[in-house]
């Protein structure tokens, strides 16, 4: 296999072989820590533009299998592994890794020692990184990472640009994609809810006239902050109808109701991070996905009350409007992958919303 090496920002290289697509490429590295799940990991679009590093030694072992994808085309810019298998042992696999990434157009690295990478990342930050072959210098793909502007448009990139229905006979769902994971569909679907699927960018008045029972906000890449038109949206319905935010839309319901959000050092990623409910006082394992967090201090001045932390480093991980019907958790309670302890979240959004339009029918007969 041909050699290629990634180098990061700081001047750190590392040399490995590569598969997949040849083409140079340049992204923010960061790191997973599942122990399975490479294919909902590579399709998570939460992953756009980014160098993903996956933990697990060996990947690639079941294959590629399009039933367990979290979307139609991936997003990620580069793949990064410890080792992967060439020749795949499942039966419901449809092609290797190798060959997916080539279709794809994306490039992978493979025998680098991915513990050591993992602690440059935690202890330097999250940094950019550039894949390329072993012959290009060292100080020459420096200069090109410092020459290649930090983009804004990743929520664009993988909503949907139309919106679409999944016919259901249950509650009235409008789905504001921000980068959806198909198992937020998935989870809803079960429940026999009626979705329609909407842009990012979809006005409050056009999600009005829609009469929907509530609003869910999913995930996506990238900052908050760069979907300004979402949070004036969350702000001109909240009250109207009850609201359930996950990761990018966590923080952009927090963003709307006056909190702030920050970067974190190197984020969270995996299928193993301890959550504890600080309101039942119970604690579980979620999936996690993101690099930006609600400030903790900021929740201080907004009608938003904390109910969930990491445990690992304290952190928001849920939070709920003192007034209004609207929650929102950081993790993935669609879980994928990873465990499934928190997609009961998904049976208390349709609580939330029948209680709501008992409240609204009791008012009517009142007034």
């Amino acid at each position: 296999m041909l050699k290629r090496k990634l180098v990061l920002e700081n001047g750190t290289v590392f040399i490995g072989s590569g598969f997949g697509s040849d083409r140079e490429i340049s992204g923010e590295v960061v790191f997973n820590t599942s122990m399975t799940g490479y294919q909902e990991i590579i399709s998570d679009p939460s992953y756009c533009e980014q160098i993903v590093t996956l933990t697990y030694p060996l990947i690639g072992n079941y294959g590629i299998n399009r039933d367990d994808f979290e979307t139609v085309a991936p997003f990620i810019n580069g793949l990064i592994v410890k080792e992967y298998s060439e020749y795949p042992s499942n039966f419901r696999c449809d092609e290797t890794i190798d060959s997916f990434l080539k279709a794809h157009n994306i490039p992978g690295l493979a025998g680098i020692d991915t513990r050591k990478l993992t602690k440059c990342i935690r202890k330097a930050g999250t940094m950019r990184g550039y894949i390329a072959n072993e012959e290009v210098p060292d100080d020459e793909i420096i200069r090109r990472l410092q020459q290649i502007p930090v983009r804004h448009d990743q929520v664009k990139q993988t909503s949907t640009s139309k919106p679409y229905i999944v016919p259901g006979r249950g509650r009235r769902i409008v789905l504001i994609d921000f980068g959806m994971k198909h198992g937020i569909l998935r989870e809803l679907t079960k429940r026999d809810c009626h979705v329609t699927v909407v842009p990012y960018n979809y006005s409050a008045d056009n999600i009005l006239r829609l009469k929907p029972d509530g609003i869910m906000l999913t995930n996506g890449p990238g900052d908050p902050q760069d979907v300004p038109e979402a949070i004036e949206t969350i702000q001109r319905v909240i009250g109207a109808i009850p609201i359930f935010g996950i990761c990018l839309g966590h923080q952009l319901l927090a963003l709307a109701c006056g909190a702030k959000t920050e970067k974190m050092k190197f984020g969270h990623r995996g299928g193993n991070h301890p959550v504890k409910d600080i309101l039942h006082g119970k604690t579980f394992l979620t999936s996690q996905n993101h690099g930006y967090a609600v400030n903790t201090a900021s929740l201080a001045n907004t009608d938003l009350e904390l109910t969930q932390i990491a445990l690992n480093d304290h952190s928001v991980e849920g939070i709920r409007h003192k007034v209004f019907p609207a929650f929102s958790v950081q993790y993935h309670p669609e879980s994928s992958p990873g465990p499934e302890d928190s997609n009961y979240l998904f049976d208390d959004f349709l609580r939330l919303i029948d209680q709501t339009i008992t409240k609204q029918q009791e008012e009517k007969v009142y007034a």
